[in-house]
């Protein structure tokens, strides 16, 4: 008898059965389609082979959960979507008390609005000297920002912006921008964003891979 050579780790690690289709296979598959990326597209996104992509949409592979958020955060959704999941009706009231603070890289957010939304809206302490030195963001959707405490300063491309408690910004987030406190005391402000179905919808708050302008 002839014998093949012996499976690798990335042929046996996970393996479904095919009469064992796992949920997650066709809703991978069917949100790549609705992104409009081609196989090799999602997979650069997502930092995995084609060839892995494609044995986790075809149900060969069972994404592990680090895998899952990786792939839900590509296709800007959840992992309860990617599980096929019903989503609970969510509650429009977000209670002052409600989910704690978080800290990334010296900022601290509180959610400000529901999850699961087509944009997010935050409540943000920027400190002062935490600019994040000259790196700036690009990505796709829109953001707009008001200032509650302190002065803010926002560069928008070239320009350089100094808004005072009150003031307000709405511009297009593929515009290269930074934001930054003003004064000693740091800037307090209310932020929201679109998330968008794109890999570099990223939050534009401490914490996250920033994109660098070229």
């Amino acid at each position: 008898m002839t014998t093949g050579p012996a499976p690798g780790p990335d042929d046996t690690e996970g393996a479904a059965s095919p009469d064992e289709l796992p949920s997650v296979a066709p809703q991978l598959r069917d949100l790549r389609r609705r992104a409009g990326l081609t196989l090799e597209a999602a997979a650069a996104r997502a930092r995995l082979s084609p060839a892995h992509l494609s044995r986790l949409e075809t149900g060969r592979r069972q994404p592990s959960l680090p895998l899952l958020l990786g792939l839900a955060r590509t296709y800007g959704t959840t992992v309860s979507e990617l599980l096929g999941e019903t989503p609970a009706v969510a509650d429009p009231i977000v209670r002052a008390g409600g989910p704690g603070a978080r800290e990334a890289d010296g900022w601290t957010y509180w959610q400000a609005g529901g999850s699961g939304r087509g944009m997010q809206a935050l409540r943000v302490h920027v400190p002062h000297g935490r600019s994040q030195g000259e790196l700036v963001r690009v990505h796709p959707g829109e953001e707009w920002l008001y200032v509650l405490k302190g002065r803010l300063r926002l560069h928008l491309g070239e320009a350089e912006h100094l808004l005072d408690p009150g003031d307000s910004a709405h511009f297009d987030s593929l515009t290269p921008h930074r934001i930054a406190a003003a004064g000693a005391d740091g800037t307090d402000l209310l932020f929201v964003h679109t998330l968008l179905q794109s890999g570099l919808a990223d939050l534009c708050l401490g914490g996250t891979a920033p994109t660098r302008h070229r």
